[in-house]
């Protein structure tokens, strides 16, 4: 190819910017419908995670009530059987005593006592309630001990333990009243139980003809320490009642104790897991719905990626992979924060990235349709259409004249966005090869393209302004404020096709 190359602008006619005018108008209501249908889509998804996310939340609060209501009966249960313990080994204890008492009120009856039938079916009635008492775990407090109490009375009721009473005879009654304190006193009351056993001793030493004075004088002092041993037995043993009542309180409150630290060591235990729970959920939610959102733009974004690729902005193409593999790469890491905060800049991206693919799709077609009119308008002037193709952004033609001239065109736009027109052509003889900086000789070259722009014109489309390159002479114009030497490499653009 020799000779520099020549350039010129094109204007766009007023019917055609208002075509354009209205290409744009459409494309903004084709954004703005996508936009709205993605913005309906999204809405449902977040619906319908809405109404998964409670749908989970009243499954585990369900679940969480339920295990409540078992913890608590379990707690209620254990509390029952734990008092029906405590009640079984005190109604045992009480029912031995009681055992302890009828078996007195028989020896009573047997040994002759003087017992009024009303007071015996009394006692008789008293005995059988407590033992229903007993058998229904009920508590007792000194009933049974109240019950012995009266009795030992009512045995020893008649009983001649008076002057000229019998020795042997009262000796027996007084063995049998000591008897009759019960088999517990003894434990209850050692010293008292001793005292006892050593004062009827000696009264039974004492026995026999002669010795009556100093037999009834012993005699109260023996009736006596019985009364003491009685009495003292009797506190004992409620003592102990309440010793062991007390004991097993405590049993019962270190029992209860256990239970709540149980109970609050598995509550903590419990709203970790609650947290942890909570967390989890709340960490697949956001990735759901990062997921879903991805899911709305994705095919759209990586039809814009090639898109724009197609149409010459492999920057913005770039951009638009990278926006959504910032959020893919999350998604898979399980990073919710990332996925949220990554799918919201590729939804912002996207518009942005769709009203500059329409720009370029505008650009693209104003080139086409320049690049259709030239060829129509070379083919009138006698030229063969050899081929063309796309360069990123630039548009190359070829056309050959019937001697042999070939004719590369270039439709470019500047920085403005208005479109060039930029010629190489080899083989005219009017092309000096190595022209002087002052005299090109351009002259039938120059009027050929005239009539070429000349022919576009009357396209009523675009308005080629006017031609020129470097080199032209003195008074003439230079290249297009933008275009000339300012386009990168325009020596060393070639026609490939």
């Amino acid at each position: 190819m020799s000779g520099s190359p020549k350039y010129s602008t094109v204007r766009v006619a007023p019917a055609y910017a208002r075509l354009e005018a209205e290409r744009r108008r459409a494309q903004a209501a084709a954004r703005r419908r996508r936009e709205e249908q993605r913005a309906r889509e999204r809405a449902e998804r977040a619906a319908r995670r809405a109404a998964e996310a409670a749908a989970r939340r009243e499954r585990a609060k369900a679940e969480a009530e339920r295990r409540r209501a078992e913890l608590a009966e379990r707690r209620a249960a254990e509390q029952r059987a734990h008092a029906a313990r405590l009640r079984q080994d005190q109604a045992g204890a009480d029912a031995r005593r009681l055992a302890e008492v009828r078996d007195l009120l028989g020896e009573a009856m047997a040994s002759g006592g003087v017992v009024a039938s009303g007071e015996l079916a009394a006692l008789e009635q008293q005995l059988a309630a407590l033992q229903g008492r007993i058998d229904r775990a009920e508590p007792l407090d000194g009933e049974i001990e109240e019950l012995r109490g009266r009795i030992v009375v009512l045995r020893h009721r008649g009983e001649t333990t008076g002057a000229g009473a019998d020795h042997h005879a009262v000796l027996a009654a007084l063995e049998a009243r000591l008897a009759g304190i019960g088999s517990e006193a003894a434990e209850q009351d050692p010293e008292g139980h001793r005292a006892c056993v050593d004062l009827i001793g000696e009264l039974r030493a004492t026995a026999g003809p002669g010795a009556e004075t100093r037999f009834e004088a012993l005699l109260g002092t023996v009736e006596h320490a019985l009364a003491r041993h009685a009495a003292t037995a009797q506190r004992q043993a409620a003592e102990e009642r309440r010793r062991a009542e007390r004991a097993l309180e405590a049993q019962r409150q270190a029992e209860e104790a256990r239970r709540e630290a149980e109970e609050r060591a598995a509550a903590q235990a419990a709203a970790e897991e609650a947290e942890r729970e909570r967390l989890a959920a709340a960490r697949a939610e956001a990735l759901a719905e990062a997921q879903d959102r991805l899911g709305v733009v994705r095919r759209s974004a990586e039809d814009a990626a090639d898109e724009a690729r197609t149409l010459g902005d492999p920057d913005l193409a770039h951009r638009i992979e990278t926006a959504v593999h910032a959020v893919t790469g999350p998604l898979a890491d399980g990073a919710a924060a990332d996925a949220l905060t990554a799918v919201t800049a590729l939804e912002e991206l996207l518009p942005e990235a769709e009203l500059r693919l329409d720009e370029l799709q505008l650009a693209h077609t104003r080139r086409m349709d320049l690049a259709q009119a030239l060829q129509d308008a070379m083919l009138g002037e006698g030229f063969a259409f050899t081929g063309g193709q796309e360069q990123g952004v630039r548009l190359v033609l070829g056309f050959q004249r019937p001697s042999g001239a070939t004719y590369e065109t270039t439709i470019a736009t500047d920085g403005g966005g208005t479109p060039v027109l930029v010629y190489h052509v080899d083989g005219e003889p009017d092309v000096t090869l190595r022209p002087d900086a002052d005299a090109a000789v351009c002259d039938s070259t120059e009027q050929l393209l005239e009539r070429v722009h000349e022919a576009i014109g009357e396209r009523d489309g675009f308005v080629p302004g006017e031609l020129t390159w470097d080199g032209k002479p003195h008074g003439q114009s230079r290249p297009p404020r933008g275009e000339g030497r300012s386009l990168p490499d325009a020596g060393e653009w070639r026609w490939s096709g």
